[in-house]
């Protein structure tokens, strides 16, 4: 099986509950299956072209058979290279947090980076299909507030949207593991973060037993 863990967070690990899921997730993952093939992507440090001026022209280019400038070539090719980094992973985990309701700015740089017509999607005349199905995502997300439920959940547009575009690329075996609350209450946040790394790790062995 191979696993491509996405980070997208720009925190050293120590400092973020989501990167310590996942981290606990690959503790007791790679144990049970030292042999198993697992990439990591860390969006704050690893590149990730935006779609930008460079970006656009270069297609463009490609469009008409004209040649790239070198930095429209290197953008172009990095785009490509996360496309297909993507497609070849059987389960996809991403650790995220949410910031300001949202996620950070290169999870969604990323997310655009993947959706990719003829490759994730293809449009047909009854609408758009996804192309990227048959994989698993697990998302460990952490949260200052709570969002699942309650008053706030209006204001939730992290994992609903989500879900919402990696269904749009056919993916719907998706399961979210969530830190909430961390910053509400001081004295329970030791326990809200060791129980969201007890639940990575029992994820873990759960996938663990299906591969």
């Amino acid at each position: 099986m191979n696993v491509l863990l996405v980070k997208g967070n720009p925190k050293a690990a120590d400092a973020s509950v989501s990167l310590q899921m996942a981290d606990a997730f690959l503790d007791t993952y790679q144990t049970a299956h030292p042999s198993a093939q697992v990439e990591e992507l860390d969006l704050y440090h690893d590149f990730v072209p935006l779609i930008d001026e460079d970006v656009l022209r270069g297609w463009g280019k490609l469009a008409t058979q004209q040649e790239l400038s070198p930095v429209e070539s290197r953008k172009v090719q990095g785009l490509t290279v996360l496309v297909e980094q993507f497609l070849a992973a059987d389960t996809v985990v991403f650790a995220l947090p949410m910031w300001n309701f949202g996620y950070p700015p290169m999870v969604k740089a990323y997310l655009d980076a993947i959706a990719v017509a003829g490759k994730t999607f293809r449009y047909t005349s009854e609408g758009p299909v996804g192309l990227a199905g048959g994989k698993q995502v697990i998302v460990f997300e952490a949260r200052g507030g709570i969002y699942s439920s309650g008053p706030a959940q209006a204001m939730e547009h992290t994992t609903s949207y989500l879900t919402t575009f990696l269904a749009f690329l056919g993916i719907t075996d998706v399961q979210l593991v969530l830190a909430e609350g961390l910053a509400m209450n001081a004295a329970e946040t030791p326990a809200i973060r060791q129980n969201a790394i007890d639940q990575a790790r029992q994820v873990a062995a759960e996938l663990s037993l299906a591969a």
